[in-house]
């Protein structure tokens, strides 16, 4: 059995090499390898080209921690120039929850701004998007939804049920993390959203903090996202190597991969 790991940072991930090689062993099949800005998308581009097993997919665009309007043209143009080589624009999107964000109407701004150009460039583009949101997550279905975006993914969704059934209504997908074994908020987000518009991840390298053992804290690598099917299948009550297929079959069939 393979997988997919429908979200990494792999420009983030200290020991790239020894990661994919423990991938690659522990039959990840592909990554779909996602940008945060200007120079994290160069650097994918270079992972993209200098690695070939695991197979990776490229993302790019600018994350709403780093929303920029100095960035905003140049990523749009790199996003242009490099289509052929793209499966999707991501990770975009909002994020008011951000200490520097919260009270800060200018930077709020600037993230809808940075969103909207992104989206914009998807749809010209004919790109499904991957979208980052937290602590907005109905604005920022709403901003997707009214620009008539054709193929969204709201990755980790661990948001509210309310806003989760309209993005489904939608026909737009989900994805989780190692967190589906231990987040209420996931696990209640992932027993709403049914298989057949869900995807799994990793979200590596980010820190899994489990609060209620701490033995089982981990930084992820894209091979952790066995633990995120397990956990899934778990929570579903669907035995693995269905789910798998199903899990697998959604990620090719949105990515187109």
């Amino acid at each position: 059995m393979k997988i997919i790991d429908s979200h990494a940072h792999l420009d983030h991930i200290k020991n790239l090499d020894q990661a994919l090689n423990n991938a690659h062993k522990e039959n990840v099949s592909d990554i779909v390898a996602v940008s945060e800005s200007l120079s994290s998308c160069q650097r994918n581009l270079k992972i993209y080209e200098q690695f070939k097993l695991p197979k990776i997919h490229l993302a790019l665009g600018i994350h709403p921690s780093e929303a920029s309007d100095v960035e905003i043209d140049p990523v749009c143009s790199l996003i242009k120039e490099k289509v052929s080589k793209l499966i999707a624009v991501g990770e975009i999107g909002l994020d008011f929850w951000y200490k520097w964000v919260r009270k800060d109407k200018e930077k709020k701004d600037e993230q809808r701004r940075v969103f909207k150009k992104q989206l914009e460039v998807a749809k010209e583009l004919n790109l499904p998007v991957i979208v980052h949101t937290r602590g907005t997550w109905k604005e920022a279905f709403e901003m997707v939804k009214n620009l008539k975006i054709e193929s969204a993914e709201f990755h980790w969704y661990s948001g509210p049920i309310d806003v989760l059934s309209l993005i489904l209504d939608a026909g737009y997908f989900v994805s989780t993390s190692p967190s589906v074994a231990f987040s209420p908020q996931s696990r209640e987000a992932m027993t709403y959203a049914p298989i057949e518009q869900t995807m799994v991840e990793t979200d590596s390298p980010v820190f899994f903090r489990n609060k209620e053992n701490d033995s089982l804290s981990f930084e992820a690598q894209p091979k952790d996202v066995w633990q995120t099917l397990k956990a899934y299948a778990d929570l579903k009550g669907i035995e693995e190597e269905k789910a798998l297929g199903i899990l697998n079959q959604n990620a090719r069939k949105f990515f187109k991969i």
